[in-house]
């Protein structure tokens, strides 16, 4: 049990270390690895360029770096994955982002907490970490509705607009991390009160100009594919578990 221990405060102490090191590009890296990784999707520096805005050759350069670190490994055909060592400092800069959007929850717009909360999360120490998530009532969910690192089940049984079949009703329950990256949208959201929470009818898909039209109140809404995937709806009857720690304002 005392090795157990020991081992455990020693792995705490190196990743403590690590993420104190990392630079913000780095950990720009780690968190886009960390979410394509937790939601199945490929991993390749094609993908990481397209949404980090880089050029291809960056990304091959930043990659090589963090092998050099043991961040990541990349496979014969180049994809990147995690390391242990680069899973656990992701997850820690994901969990310090989404306390810093709570704390900052309660002062600014919903739109802008992402933006602002990337410039805080690199100043929070472990012990406002713990600090914060006591306050906040240990929340599953970001004020956005994504999962805090080991509460993946929590967003599990909600489906994005795209699979929304016409007529459907239900609450906007997500806004996934990389619509988030875009302020432009989160503010077009914000404005029409796509939000989690919101009660919303799909009223029509059509696939051949990959729109689709929600009613949100009295009032319709038109979306592209290209947003729609990443708002993630409830078709379950009902209020929804209390998930988010702290009510979101909008």
């Amino acid at each position: 049990m005392t090795i157990v221990i020991y081992e455990n405060r020693l792995r705490s102490a190196i990743i403590k270390r690590m993420t104190e090191k990392i630079s913000a590009t780095i950990e720009d890296y780690l968190i886009t690895i960390y979410v394509l990784e937790r939601d199945g999707e490929p991993v390749t520096g094609v993908r990481l360029a397209e949404l980090l805005d880089v050029t291809p050759p960056t990304v091959t350069n930043t990659l090589k770096r963090m092998v050099r670190d043991g961040l990541v490994t990349v496979n014969a055909g180049h994809a990147p994955s995690l390391t242990a060592e680069g899973y656990e400092a992701a997850s820690t800069v994901m969990r310090k982002h989404m306390l810093a959007e709570w704390m900052l929850n309660r002062l600014l717009a919903w739109s802008k907490l992402h933006k602002e909360a990337h410039e805080l999360e690199h100043a929070i120490s472990g012990e406002v970490e713990a600090a914060l998530l006591a306050e906040h009532h240990y929340p599953e969910l970001c004020p956005h509705g994504n999962p805090f690192p080991g509460h993946e089940d929590a967003v599990s049984g909600w489906i994005p607009l795209t699979m929304c079949p016409s007529g459907a009703k239900g609450a906007i329950r997500r806004v996934h991390e990389f619509a988030e990256d875009n302020p432009t949208i989160l503010a077009f959201l914000e404005e029409k009160r796509i939000a989690p929470g919101q009660e919303i009818q799909v009223e029509e898909i059509l696939p051949f100009n990959e729109t689709v039209t929600i009613r949100v109140g009295d009032n319709p809404v038109s979306l592209g594919f290209s947003v729609a995937r990443y708002i993630f709806v409830d078709l379950t009857p009902g209020p929804p578990p209390k998930r988010e720690g702290v009510p979101s304002k909008v």
